[in-house]
């Protein structure tokens, strides 16, 4: 056999002289064969360093002992979010103390019906995306269950959990204008953002999160209209390039759909010499920011990213277990009065 070619069961079967069925059972279930027999078979593999493919023996069990997440945006994108990665960090915790995987699957819109059809998971976790009647039947006909978070559905067999955007966008929005703000910039996330190519009518989180605004500026006598809106991507650079265009209208306060943004709003007025909140407030939303690390207490809408996601691997692994989990689930927020806001007399 060349240095080249790894050894394989047929290798075995013939210098051991028993079946393949036998040699496969040496390594996944040796209790059907006898400890002669397996011994021997162990001998002769050790002898030509075969070492079992996981690919193979998962295949012949059924499952992959994996778990694939869905990233809701670019991979430079999500993976520089602090926040997709609190929620990947608690959907890894599960994972390992399930004894599973974690498989991280790219986000671009034309290759996820591909990606589905051949990621080998034993289910799957979405974050904020727009399945369609193609992705619903991929996942039906594989057989793959599917948690869907913060996301809009064509179906309602899947699991969602889900944060009432609406209602804490409103918290947020209603806060600032309670308190006095009333030259408001707001920078948001664009429309598809966690949902590419999401058709019209379909409401995606961002547009339960302007919803939101929108009935508090209502409480008030405002339109969504009357303010500056610029939609951008969660980055430090976009959240400071927008805060940068949206101070020319000199705004007491800025209003941010994730904390990400807000640091970089931040980092716009130091660059302009302004202070925070002495000449201009910031309000974010998230609650990823931890003022041991950052430096900033940031005023913001807090939910868990890391809660989020040990309750959906949980919900998700639970079900592929066979227990019985409910379809729909909730996920609480609260507001954090930092150090980033000043109330307006």
């Amino acid at each position: 056999m060349g240095s080249n070619r790894r050894a394989t069961i047929s290798d075995i079967s013939k210098a051991s002289g028993y079946s393949k069925t036998a040699v496969s059972f040496a390594f996944n279930k040796p209790n059907r064969i006898s400890k002669e027999a397996r011994d021997k078979i162990l001998r002769i593999a050790d002898e030509l360093n075969y070492f079992p493919d996981p690919s193979a023996r998962n295949f012949s069990l059924g499952k992959h002992y994996s778990i694939g997440f869905l990233i809701p945006q670019r991979v430079e994108i999500s993976l520089s979010n602090p926040y997709t990665q609190d929620v990947i960090r608690g959907i890894g915790s599960i994972c390992q103390s399930y004894n599973y995987t974690l498989t991280i699957i790219p986000p671009l819109r034309s290759s996820i019906p591909e990606a589905l059809k051949n990621a080998t998971v034993d289910g799957v976790i979405a974050m904020g995306l727009f399945f369609n009647a193609l992705e619903n039947d991929i996942l039906k006909r594989r057989g793959m269950p599917c948690v869907v978070l913060d996301g809009t559905l064509e179906s309602d067999e899947m699991i969602r959990l889900n944060l009432d955007d609406t209602d804490a966008a409103k918290t947020q929005m209603s806060f600032v204008l309670e308190n006095g703000h009333k030259n408001i910039g707001i920078i948001s996330l664009p429309d598809d953002a966690y949902a590419l190519n999401t058709p019209k009518g379909v409401t995606t989180i961002v547009k339960r999160r302007k919803y939101g605004y929108s009935l508090a500026l209502k409480e008030h006598g405002y339109n969504l209209e009357d303010f500056n809106l610029i939609s951008t991507d969660a980055t430090l650079s976009s959240g400071k390039e927008a805060a940068l265009k949206l101070l020319e209208s000199n705004p007491t306060c800025i209003v941010c759909m994730s904390d990400i943004q807000a640091l970089g709003a931040l980092s716009a007025l130091r660059e302009l010499g302004l202070r925070c909140p002495e000449d201009v407030s910031i309000v974010g939303f998230d609650g990823i920011v931890n003022p041991e690390l950052s430096g900033v207490d940031l005023t913001t809408i807090c939910q868990s990213g890391e809660e989020k996601g040990r309750k959906a691997c949980t919900l998700l692994l639970d079900y592929i277990l066979g227990k019985d989990v409910p379809i729909n689930n909730r996920m609480d927020y609260s507001f954090h009065l930092g150090k980033t806001f000043k109330r307006i007399n």
